[in-house]
């Protein structure tokens, strides 16, 4: 025996069914194409596909044996290919097909076509041509249901070509009334009109939207019926005069008058209701004289009257359902049938066709339910499908890789489940919808998904306008898409390298950093850090009070420390730029704690070890200042997530933040109730202590926010910025006096440990021997918290002095965070004070081990170093804030003035003489250093801005200065240069929020959650009060990556080695294992390319635009969404038609264009009243959503 004897052909041959009818052609597409085949190929026949030059990648071609294309590229349009009749037919000749099966939609209710295909010779799987123009003809169908006694919906007696037929009819019967195009179905051709003023443009899209899918504009009016029930039976019946039921489906789940879910049998029908439907099915298709497969429709009204609306003479895409409840291939019925069987000797008979539990069908569509089912197109991505007992899939495009087009029906994959009953049905459909993963384009299963969950689909008592009468179903469920866009971030880093401002290079530690480990106090075991210690000064915080700390802190013996790592010292050193995951993720290789990679992967982290490391610390400085917009600006982010997950890792240490008084965390001011807001939500989410500082000392700014922190419950520690040199006699302005004075100020307030921000290092040993020492002998109860940068190299022996001259509180950094710019060393100082009575309780090898994390990361974050290697004494004269220092130096390298950092300290220095000696912090310091800047730029020193500030354009934050909008500074501002920088603009006395209105945070939150959904919470809409454009660039990276802050670092920074494997943790249990395969080559036209992963052991692609690449983008000119004259397409689609021209006058709803997506029409009308100025498009153009239309002016 040969080889080709065991071929796929021989063994048809040997089982042949059909005697000699054993080629099929499907006249169809996509999925009910497919669904053919299979049938087809179960009865040993061969197949022949057809398809347009458009859908030649299509899944339908490559499943049948053959497929031919329909007529060369251009000669049809992509719909009108396949309503080409000769040209099917004469494919079909020429390769010997001896049945052709029309599908739904398309020429399946063409009586000419099957005449044709019948007259050619070949057996036409469906209705005869007579039955087709009888049934397929809906006012046909009407006037034979009338003849057999079947109740109709009041309508026109026959098809009508004209609006006064139109009107004629609506002046006897009234509106509604529903429009119906008289050939075809699937919503297409079908409008409801409910007023004479949308009369005359629906019958006139109805004619159109016919004409354009069924090549029949023909259309007729029924009175629309209000709630009704859609109820179809299957009808199946042969040459010999036998037709028989499958019994009925519920349709009623309807949108456009396209079906969406579909259920068998109907639920809660009344039996004497059905078994009418039924029988009226049954004498209507014998009446015909029916042959074949079809469907029988009726609406049933709240009074359960059944009407007779259409036969549809065809297979029907819901006919799945029939199939899994009655165990009966409707498909290979069909075919038989058409071959010459009976129902007899198919053994089908009504008696033996018997209900198996139920049946429920979900089609799956490429439309975005969010933006009114707007149909999208694009690649997919990524295409995961569901299964199961119980489940079954008909697709036609759901593979990765499918391109969707505009063209065609937006169906991707028709759903369908098998239960014991409609609960279990439903169930199981829910759970298969879940288990769907696509991306690339927008699908409908969230809206699916409600559905399914909604109270009414639950009841099974749906009608056909459910879903219009039903907003609350359009509370989506959420796509998380993680996967995706954590792939598409890679793939970015990849292509184009890493985007965070400030990074040089790629980092320089590219292993995995190791855990510490912490010794026990008891002994030399190692501590397990999964469990929290029992001792820390967060829980007499918590149990006792704020004051009750304060007391508690000022009797300690010792000196207590705040660790700055966390915040300031990253600040200071790497721009802000360490991620959360280094602080409560990190990977590890350490034999040594392998145990918690088994048993608890979600600790591995530096948090828990932080929590026994230092667990006699005052404080963690974490949060506020510049890390809360940076984490949102640049680490893409959520600042109050961060501080969360820290809070959760590390619940015995207070935690402390820097707020800005009245300016809260912004750079700028705010109304009140923002920054009340704001205090009162960073309490609640694990905020303890708040550093209250303003930038000038001004303690107007600071009341707001003393007051805020208090009635939040928060510690309230009032910050003293420290500049000048108490310790010389020469500077007069910032003396002790002055220091004092304030002090007193902020003692009256009511706050609860004083904090002196040295913000600067130019508190000298000396100065704080003598500033601490007169505080603490004025004040013997005001616990003393003392901050500094160690620029000048003195920070430690500063802060010994303040420890020995009384301060409570000494801030440190873990050692290899410490030094420059940055505080002091807390190795240094813990070891200096080891064995006194000013004992820190810290021990010093638990300093040592976290720096062993701490080397390790400052290494990953290489990149981010400002290049300073060594102290700088001159910081005395110029008065530089620490983390102004390596962020100016940065800022000069942008601008081109690198080079010129010693100019630019000298103009720092007169920068600063020249507002009137001010205290020097975040935004003050801004100030100066824009100012600074601006006159190297301009080779400007001290004289040339006083003699030239009238015709000099300063930058904006120097004016708003001048203006007072940072507050009144000590000594007032100079004259007559304040004059002359701000010339005519107004002048702010005062606190500058005091008169500002309430911001409406209820508003801002509905505006929030319209834009963004229902994930907007109170903490967010605090972030976009006080940074607005920032937030909104942060939810933009987020929609476009996802949560990124689950990536490594490594991985965040610089992108991994080919065949490398990463392993992101989602959250705990889910956790994604990502392999970098490859990076394509560039795409010329799109300027795009692919880059290869295997994720999970999958394969997965991702188009990234290759940003450094030249290539010319051929785009249509975007709208302008903020001018209301210019006109956007609604949807991606084509253009149909034009309404206007340049220089006529409309007027607002004027209608401008006619688009086509997916067969459905839609009218752009014009949103404002004017002259049309510019027309983009002409007709066959096709439009992305948002490509300009038309401009207007008024």
């Amino acid at each position: 025996m040969s080889d080709q004897e065991h071929s796929i052909d021989t063994i048809r041959r040997r089982s042949q069914v059909l005697g000699h009818l054993q080629k099929l052609m499907v006249a169809n597409r996509g999925e009910i194409a497919i669904r053919v085949f299979r049938t087809a190929h179960e009865l040993s026949m061969k197949t022949v596909a057809i398809f347009s030059h458009e859908d030649r990648l299509s899944m339908h071609r490559y499943k049948a044996d053959e497929a031919y294309q329909i007529a060369i590229q251009g000669k049809y349009t992509p719909v009108g290919a396949y309503l080409a009749q000769e040209e099917i037919i004469r494919i079909a000749k020429l390769r010997g097909v001896s049945m052709i099966h029309p599908g739904y939609g398309f020429l399946s209710e063409n009586a000419e076509f099957a005449r044709k295909v019948e007259a050619a010779g070949m057996a036409f799987v469906g209705p005869t041509p007579e039955v087709i123009e009888k049934m397929g003809d809906k006012t046909k169908a009407r006037q034979i249901a009338i003849e057999c006694g079947v109740p109709v919906v009041p309508g026109t007696p026959g098809p009508i070509s004209t609006l006064a037929e139109a009107e004629a009819f609506i002046a006897e019967h009234d509106f509604p009334v529903i429009i119906k195009a008289a050939m075809g179905g699937g919503g297409r051709g079908m409008r409801v009109v409910r007023e004479k003023a949308s009369l005359a443009d629906s019958f006139e899209r109805a004619k159109s939207e016919a004409l354009s899918a069924f090549g029949d504009g023909t259309v007729f009016i029924e009175r629309f019926l209000d709630k009704p029930r859609h109820i179809e039976v299957q009808l199946l019946a042969d040459k010999a005069g036998n037709v028989i039921h499958l019994h009925e489906r519920d349709c009623s789940v309807q949108r456009r008058h396209q079906k969406v879910v579909e259920v068998a049998p109907a639920m809660e029908l009344e039996v004497s209701v059905r078994d009418a439907i039924l029988a009226d099915a049954i004498k209507l298709a014998k009446a015909v004289g029916y042959r074949n497969a079809g469907t029988a429709e009726f609406l049933v009204d709240q009074k359960n009257r059944h009407y007779f609306i259409e036969i549809n003479p065809r297979i029907q895409v819901e006919h799945t359902i029939t199939e899994e409840i009655t165990g009966i291939d409707i498909v290979a019925a069909q075919i038989q049938i058409a071959a010459g069987a009976t129902l007899p000797q198919l053994s089908l008979s009504q008696n033996r066709i018997q209900i198996r539990g139920c049946a429920i069908q979900c089609r799956v569509t490429t439309e975005d339910p969010s933006q009114n089912f707007q149909p999208d197109t694009g690649k997919i991505e990524v295409y995961r499908s569901s299964g199961g007992n119980g489940v079954r899939l008909d697709g036609g495009a759901g593979y990765v890789g499918a391109v969707i087009s505009p063209h065609y029906d937006s169906l991707l994959v028709k759903v369908t489940v098998r239960g014991s009953n409609y609960e279990v049905a439903r169930r199981k459909m829910f759970r298969t919808l879940v288990e769907f993963r696509i991306r690339g384009v927008k699908t409908n299963i969230p809206f699916l998904q409600r559905l399914l969950t909604h109270e009414v689909f639950i009841s099974g008592k749906t009608w056909t306008t459910f879903i219009d009468d039903t907003p609350d179903l359009f509370r989506l469920v959420e796509s998380k898409n993680r996967a995706q866009k954590i792939l598409r971030y890679l793939g970015d880093i990849a292509v184009n390298g890493s985007s965070i401002k400030g990074q040089i290079g790629e980092p320089s530690f590219k292993k995995h950093t190791l855990l510490p480990t912490i010794r026990s106090l008891a002994g030399p075991e190692p501590v397990d850090v999964r469990h929290p210690p029992s001792h820390g000064w967060r829980h007499l915080l918590v149990e006792q009070g704020p004051e009750a700390f304060a007391k508690a802190v000022r009797r300690y013996p010792g000196v207590l420390i705040m660790d700055t790592t966390w915040r300031d010292a990253h600040q200071s050193l790497l721009a802000t730029r360490i991620r959360t995951i280094d602080y409560t993720v990190a990977c590890t290789n350490n034999n040594t704690i392998q145990f918690f990679n088994d048993i608890y992967p979600d600790l591995l982290n530096i948090a828990p070890h932080t929590a026994h490391g230092l667990a006699n610390a005052y404080s963690l400085e974490n949060w506020g200042g510049a890390t809360f917009d940076v984490a949102m600006r640049f680490l893409y982010e959520d600042p109050w997530d961060r501080l969360s997950k820290m809070r959760a890792l590390v619940p015995n240490i207070p935690f402390q933040m820097l707020l800005r008084g009245a300016n809260a965390v912004g750079y700028t001011t705010y109304p009140d109730n923002v920054v009340y807001d704001f205090c009162k939500r960073a309490k609640e989410t694990g905020m303890d202590i708040f550093r209250i500082f303003d930038s000038l000392n001004y303690v107007e700014n600071m009341r707001l926010g003393i007051d805020a922190v208090k009635k939040a419950g928060g510690v309230v520690e009032a910050a003293i910025c420290y500049t000048g040199d108490v310790s010389n006699p020469n500077k007069k302005k910032h003396n002790l006096e002055y220091y004092m004075n304030l002090t007193q100020e902020l003692v009256d307030e009511g706050i609860h440990v004083l904090a002196i921000k040295d913000m600067a290092g130019l508190l000298k040993p000396e100065a704080a021997k003598i500033l601490i020492g007169a505080i603490r002998a004025r004040w013997p109860d005001l616990p003393i918290h003392v901050h500094t940068h160690d620029t000048a190299g003195t920070g430690v022996a500063s802060m010994l002095a303040a420890a020995a001259a009384g301060a409570d509180v000494i801030d440190l950094a873990i050692d290899s965070m410490s030094g420059i710019t940055s505080q002091p060393s807390m190795g240094a100082v813990v070891s200096a004070l080891e064995n006194t009575e000013l004992g820190t309780g810290i021990r010093l090898e638990d300093v040592h081990a976290l720096n062993e994390y701490w080397e390790q990361v400052r290494m990953l974050y290489s990149c981010f170093e400002s290049g300073v290697l060594a102290g700088d004494s001159s910081v005395y004269e110029h008065e530089m804030p620490g983390g102004q220092y390596t962020n100016l130096m940065f800022q000069a390298q942008q601008l081109g003035l690198g080079q010129m950092w010693k100019e630019i300290k000298k103009a720092y220095t007169e920068a600063n003489k020249l507002c009137g000696d001010i205290v020097k912090v975040t935004p003050s310091s801004k100030v100066v250093g824009d100012l600074a800047q601006f006159m190297v730029t301009n080779k400007l020193n001290y004289f040339d801005v006083i003699e030239k500030a009238k015709n000099l354009s300063f930058p904006v934050s120097v004016v708003e200065f001048f203006q007072g909008y940072l507050g009144q500074p000590y000594g007032g501002f100079p004259e007559p240069l304040r004059s002359d920088i701000i010339k005519d603009l107004p002048r702010i006395e005062g606190r500058p929020g005091a008169t500002m209105k309430p911001l409406d945070l209820f508003a801002l939150k509905t505006e929030l959650t319209k834009k963004y959904g229902r994930t907007i919470r109170d903490v967010d809409v605090s972030s976009a009060a006080i940074y607005p454009k920032v937030f909104a660039e942060f939810r933009e990276q987020i929609e476009k990556f996802g949560d990124v802050s689950v990536i490594p670092t490594r991985y965040f920074l610089s992108k991994p080695d080919i065949g490398e494997e990463i392993s992101i943790e989602l959250e705990e249990g889910v956790t994604l294992i990502i392999k970098f395969l490859a990076v394509g080559s560039l795409s010329t036209s799109s300027g795009k390319r692919e880059v290869f992963f295997e994720l999970n052991g999958e394969a997965r692609v991702v188009s990234i635009e290759d940003r450094s690449a030249a290539i010319e983008h051929v785009q249509r000119e975007k709208a302008n969404p903020n001018n209301p004259g210019e006109i956007g397409a609604p949807m991606s689609g084509v253009v149909i038609e034009v309404r206007t021209s340049e220089g006529t006058e409309v007027k607002e709803g004027d209608p401008i264009c006619v688009l086509s997506a997916m067969k459905m029409e839609t009218i752009v009308s014009s949103p404002v009243s004017g002259k049309v100025e510019y027309v983009a498009v002409k007709e066959s153009d096709s439009l992305s959503a948002g490509d300009l239309v038309v401009r207007i002016v008024k």
